[in-house]
């Protein structure tokens, strides 16, 4: 990032670097309390795991929609609403065919370049409910779904000071994750926003836990980050050391990784399509689908921390004078 010195980083008179109080004002409204008090609502017995389609993942949709209304953030007007239908028979498989679903997508307009676009994404489904008993998926995905919510707030608040982004955001919360990446293989075959104006994706999926390679450290997993764009690794490093300057772990970018991990959340259906991704992650932890991974479990103030990183990382997407370059080939 550039120094607030730096005339590219003020426009109109008014300092969009991180020393200026656009940036510093919205970074601190991303507070451990909305986190919580979200997570405990999307991730609520009542949600009833937010399987894909289900009444309980319709719920929690509507409860994040409310959210954004209050917010001030509308939809995409393409789109005509939040929602992108995600129909059943798009999402066949082996296992059957799961119910019509829905991607949820707000939107805050870019003030100088509308036409290019950052996504935020995470996934707001999770694996419903079993023998009667509740998965409530507050790591997994919910912990990114508040953090989307969040970061998207923030920006909505800089706006309103003044700072509006200079490039439009995209904020997007997809279904069908946990069946097969349904929902973010619907929205790039059928973008809202074309995927050549896609600056890139910054991709939120688990970040509200830690897992036992790295229990106790202040730290998270960056996935991806400079298999497309080297200038977005650097972007996100620098975003780092200008927040809480965590350990970024990148063990999962070794092609020989056996988990596979750049394969298994949404931002590999925008890498497929040559956008840039940077995928956030806690590790695989002890309660990873399974019922206990409930919210009284997550590290909030972490939680925080990496949304705060997220939200910085997508301040000097959104901000800086020239769209990242696209150096690198998907070639996993």
């Amino acid at each position: 990032m550039q120094s607030c010195g730096s005339t590219a980083y003020v426009a109109g008179g008014k300092d969009y670097s991180v020393s200026g109080k656009g940036f510093k004002n919205a970074y601190k409204s991303i507070s451990v309390d909305d986190l919580k008090k979200n997570l405990y609502i999307i991730a609520g017995d009542n949600m009833e795991g937010r399987d894909t389609g289900s009444a309980g993942q319709k719920k929690a949709g509507e409860y994040m929609i409310s959210q954004y209304k209050s917010y001030g953030i509308s939809y995409p007007a393409a789109l005509g609403s939040y929602y992108q239908k995600v129909p059943s028979e798009f999402m066949k498989s082996r296992k059957g065919t799961l119910p019509d679903s829905e991607n949820i997508l707000a939107y805050i307009e870019g003030s100088e370049k509308p036409n290019e676009v950052l996504v935020v994404s995470a996934h707001y489904d999770h694996i419903g409910t079993k023998n009667g008993v509740v998965y409530n998926g507050a790591d997994d995905d919910g912990s990114g779904t508040v953090a989307v919510m969040e970061i998207a707030e923030a920006f909505q608040k800089a706006k309103k000071a003044g700072y509006g982004p200079k490039r439009s955001i995209l904020f997007l919360h997809v279904t069908g994750e946990e069946h097969g990446l349904w929902g973010s293989d619907y929205y790039t075959q059928n973008p809202v926003f074309p995927l050549e104006n896609t600056v890139a994706d910054l991709n939120i999926d688990m970040i509200g836990r830690d897992d036992a390679e790295n229990r106790g450290k202040q730290y998270v997993y960056v996935i991806g980050s400079e298999m497309l764009s080297t200038e977005l690794k650097k972007i996100n490093e620098q975003a780092n050391k200008d927040s809480h300057n965590l350990i970024l772990n990148y063990k999962y970018d070794d092609p020989n990784d056996p988990d596979r991990l750049y394969y298994r959340s949404d931002h590999y259906n925008f890498a497929k399509h040559n956008v840039p991704i940077a995928f956030y992650f806690d590790g695989i932890h002890e309660d990873y689908h399974k019922p206990s991974d409930t919210p009284d479990k997550i590290d909030y103030p972490l939680l925080q921390k990496r949304t705060q990183l997220v939200f910085t990382t997508a301040w000097e997407l959104a901000n800086r004078p020239e769209r990242i370059i696209v150096d690198g080939k998907n070639t996993r």
